[in-house]
Parts: C-alpha cells; sequence; structure tokens
C-alpha cells in the first residue's frame, strides 16, 4: 500500500472518508490489528456518526458490498478496543502472582496491568492498532432482553476486502500476522461480533 505523509492510503480500492472527531493521539508504531462490526446496518449510519462530537470509530471500514473507507489516519489514534483482557491468561503463560490478581474480577485493574507491558505480552490496544469495522447489525436475540445480541454474518464481499485489506497493511507496516485480532477476543466484547470474519 502507498500512504502519504498524513497516514492516508493511497488505491483506488480505498476510499478516504477521513473523520478528524476520531483521531486522537499520533501512533509512532503500529503493532496490530482489530477487527469489529459497527452493529449498524449501513456504512452511511457509521460514517455519519463519526462526524458527531466525542464519537469513536475506527480506521477503516468495509460495507456489505466490499467498500472499504478509510476514516482516521494510520499515524493516529482511535478509540477502538477499550479495556484489555489479560493475554497470559489466554495463552496460560501467567505468573502465579498474575493468575492471582486476575482471579479477583476488575476489568480496570487487568487493564491497567496490561497496558503497561509491551506487544507480545498484551494484546493490541488503542495507542499501537489500527481498527477495521465491517458493517454488521447486531440483532437482538429477546426483545426482552437488549444486551442478548447477534451479529450478522459478515458477507463474502467484506471477508475478500478484509483479507486484501489486512494482508497489504501488514506487509506495508510490518505487523506480525499473529497480531490481528477479532475485538471480543482482546476485550470484553460480545462473542458474536466479527465471528464469520477471515483474513
Amino acid at each position: 500500500l502507498q500512504i502519504d505523509k498524513s497516514g492516508s492510503v493511497i488505491n483506488d480500492l480505498v476510499k478516504l472518508e477521513i473523520s478528524p472527531n476520531i483521531e486522537h493521539a499520533a501512533m509512532t508504531k503500529v503493532n496490530g490489528i482489530i477487527v469489529h462490526q459497527t452493529g449498524g446496518s449501513t456504512a452511511q449510519s457509521s460514517l455519519s456518526s463519526y462526524k458527531n462530537a466525542g464519537a469513536n470509530g475506527a480506521h477503516f471500514l468495509i460495507d456489505k458490498d466490499g467498500q472499504v473507507y478509510q476514516t482516521a489516519s494510520v499515524y493516529k489514534q482511535t478509540w477502538h478496543v477499550g479495556k484489555l483482557r489479560s493475554r497470559c491468561m489466554v495463552e496460560l503463560t501467567c505468573s502465579a502472582e498474575e493468575k492471582k490478581l486476575n482471579a479477583k474480577f476488575n476489568p480496570g485493574a487487568e487493564n491497567k496491568r496490561e497496558v503497561a507491558k509491551s506487544v507480545p505480552q498484551r494484546y493490541p490496544s488503542n495507542s499501537d492498532s489500527l481498527g477495521i469495522e465491517l458493517v454488521g447489525a447486531a440483532v437482538a436475540n429477546d426483545p426482552k432482553k437488549p444486551d442478548d445480541l447477534t451479529y450478522e454474518t459478515v458477507t463474502d464481499a467484506q471477508n475478500k476486502s478484509l483479507q486484501w485489506l489486512v494482508a497489504e497493511l501488514e506487509m506495508t507496516l510490518g505487523i506480525a500476522t499473529t497480531e490481528v485480532f477479532r475485538h471480543p477476543t482482546v476485550s470484553r466484547k460480545n462473542a458474536s461480533e466479527a465471528s464469520t470474519a477471515k483474513w
């Protein structure tokens, strides 16, 4: 990929829709990629929301037809990850002391311990990862339980674009393939989010 000095991708397959409201501090090193689903059913609803003051968003958005939008500079942080899970708990590499600390359910304290580490001892975070959103609604399983949601299946066109984009970003920015994750893997999110994404 060709990336200009502002952090915008120069490629016919990527439409620039940069939203400064979702950009935060500079990102000096990209250590990973986090794959998300929007929760909304259209790309336009996400693109519009990114223009609101205080909006959160990711660096790229892939519509159901596979169209890729860039919504933030690859040199800027966006707030797309949330509190990190303990990577050593998942990979069974925690020290006895850290296992004991993680046994007490305290996501805030767990996140604080994690962000003090470096990748690959922790998952990529807001400070060093690119976010890719796939347009996909979160559908209620039971109207009486608003938090009981299942995300739509990712389309073949989205997966094709995702595979292309991830491969290009890995090659261009030197991101290890082992550092690409679904959002629920790295943070406490709905397990069905991006569960059908393939890269």
